[in-house]
């Protein structure tokens, strides 16, 4: 019974579409129809000439920028919601696009990597088992794992500086700075997010790579320590932005209870307010953690530029190469299966990004969820 309910609530569904359809097909003029079939066709044509990289694409792609033309003077609601469509299904369609191209061109330093386990053959294995890059000698290998340790290296480091910088300067923002104060200071944290990462991975090669080579005697420049903390103060943004949202969607009620019963406002801030934000505060961690995974100039400028593990592993006071950093030092001189191998990079980078993203967007539906209602 259940299952005919549901086949019957499905039916419905599906008949106030068509309904709804064909009040469209018999309220709307023709020649507004006509308006909305060229503009899809030739959108379509221009979209596999691009494909095919045809030099002939321009003509239906202005063929489309006519009758959208056309359309917005004669019909500018219909033309409006079509253009609305044709800007999300491309957005969706490009995500595709290069996701799909980022895979395929790392299928072939996949299978010249791949190694058997038990008598099935595993592509790309050896990557990831094997600590050797070796782009010259015979025979190449290419190995992600120095450039995965250096990236959790600069990643640890900079989530460690920027997580409680970051989470004081938003409670100190939400819940204790006058109100002329906060409105100085959080645009000045977010000026901070349009600086260039080139910007401070130069201040990090020309002033803090050396004092550190002085301090520590370290040969040469590039450590993932200060690669961390530079990453880290650029991510320091995000962190502060996102987390001061979440602080200041906890219901007052809940801060004025707790003040009301004698806890100071420290005890309301560290009790009631960090806890009951906490979800926020972790998806703002998050994406802060993303940012640092991501930057590629200021690893790139301030690194050694060499696949290699640090040894011991810990050490902090030498830096070789992330996967950013490889793949901005190698892209221009890479070929064959070198480049599939920085596609490679690009691929952990991709798929570790992701991950991070929807946790972030997951805790912050938890939290809308919790205190606003949303289902």
């Amino acid at each position: 019974m259940a299952q005919a309910a549901e086949t019957e609530t499905g039916a419905e569904t599906l008949a106030r579409h068509v309904r709804r359809f064909r009040e469209f097909l018999a309220t709307t003029d023709r020649e507004a129809l006509a308006v909305v079939g060229v503009m899809s066709l030739a959108l379509l044509s221009a979209f596999v000439g691009f494909l095919l990289v045809s030099a002939y694409t321009i003509v239906p792609f202005a063929v489309f920028l006519g009758a959208a033309g056309y359309g917005w003077i004669r019909y500018q609601g219909l033309t409006a919601r079509l253009l609305m469509l044709t800007m999300t299904v491309s957005t969706i369609v490009i995500l595709l696009l290069i996701i799909t191209f980022i895979f395929y061109e790392s299928v072939p330093v996949l299978v010249y990597e791949s190694t058997t386990v038990l008598g099935v053959s595993v592509p790309g294995l050896r990557m990831f088992t094997q600590p050797n890059w070796d782009a010259v000698s015979s025979p190449i290998r290419y190995s992600m794992v120095p450039m995965i340790h250096g990236t959790v290296m600069v990643t640890v480091i900079a989530t460690v500086v920027a997580a409680p910088l970051g989470i004081a300067a938003a409670l100190f923002l939400s819940e204790i700075a006058p109100a002329p104060v906060r409105e100085f200071v959080k645009p000045g944290v977010e000026i901070l997010a349009g600086i260039p990462s080139i910007v401070y991975g130069f201040i990090g090669f020309t002033v803090l790579s050396p004092w550190a080579s002085d301090q520590f005697r370290i040969l040469g420049q590039g450590t993932y320590l200060f690669v961390g903390v530079v990453v880290g103060l650029m991510a320091l943004p995000t962190i502060v932005s996102v987390a001061e949202d979440a602080l200041n969607t906890v219901p007052e009620s809940m801060k004025s209870g707790s003040l009301a019963v004698g806890t100071t406002d420290w005890q309301t801030m560290t009790s009631i307010t960090l806890p009951a934000a906490f979800s926020g505060v972790s998806a703002a961690v998050l994406l802060g953690v993303g940012r640092a995974i991501g930057e590629t100039m200021a690893a790139t400028v301030m690194l050694r530029g060499v696949p290699r593990i640090t040894d011991p592993l810990y050490n902090v006071f030498y830096g070789q190469e992330t996967l950013t950093s490889l793949i901005a030092r190698n892209y221009g001189e890479a070929d064959g299966l070198q480049m599939d191998a920085l596609f490679v990079a690009g691929v952990i980078l991709f798929v570790t990004v992701l991950v991070i993203s929807i946790g972030s967007q997951y805790i912050e539906w938890r939290m809308r969820k919790k205190f606003g209602g949303d289902v």
